[in-house]
């Protein structure tokens, strides 16, 4: 499945004003209008790159992900689903836009998810930061289907992806990584109520 993003992603708006660091690290950042409670189901992204790579390095990330999600109590779907995964692989260092933000189970926690409708004083704003990334980045982003939008982006730095089965390895690792940065359970999951075991539902 291949959305037709209409609006880019916030945390790769270019902003200004903020210092830039050069670091390896795992970090994540959200939008404030996304609908984390409710969603169930996703499925990838196809288009370029390891997006679309059938080799095993491509495979290892989406399997690495499905696993996690899978624990988490999400379900893939290949029609309507919730949320699109999309990832890349950057080489190099990489300039990254992101916002400084309380971790996102605590804000949910919190009940204060924004819509169009919400009053712009009543409105939370974004801390913007500036980074420049070391030696290779794993950006995986989910985006809400229902509104086109990116709601939340992981990232893992320092990435060096090896030669052989050692790449795979490290495209797992970095997918764990990024992921436990999204302990969002299903409510069904959380609530013990899932009436299957999570498993695909691309076949209903």
């Amino acid at each position: 499945m291949k959305p037709t993003i209409t609006l880019l992603m916030l945390v790769l708006l270019a902003l200004t004003g903020c210092m830039t660091t050069r670091e390896a690290r795992v970090d994540s950042d959200y939008s404030y209008r996304g609908n984390f409670r409710h969603y169930r189901t996703y499925d990838f992204v196809t288009g370029t790159g390891l997006t679309s790579d059938t080799s095993s390095l491509g495979e290892s990330v989406r399997e690495a992900i499905q696993q996690r999600f899978l624990a988490q109590g999400y379900r893939r779907a290949k029609r309507r689903p919730d949320m699109l995964v999309n990832f890349r692989l950057y080489q190099g260092d990489m300039k990254f836009h992101g916002f400084q933000q309380e971790d996102l189970s605590q804000w949910i926690k919190r009940n204060i998810e924004e819509t169009d409708d919400t009053p712009r004083e009543d409105r939370q704003g974004y801390e913007p930061i500036r980074l420049l990334l070391a030696e290779g980045t794993l950006l995986v982003t989910l985006i809400d289907v229902k509104t086109n939008r990116a709601v939340w982006n992981g990232y893992a730095s320092g990435v060096t992806v090896p030669e052989g089965p050692m790449g795979e390895v490290v495209l797992r690792r970095s997918v764990r990584s990024i992921l436990d940065r999204y302990r969002i359970f299903t409510e069904e999951f959380a609530n013990g109520n899932m009436g299957g075991n999570g498993a695909s539902d691309t076949e209903r």
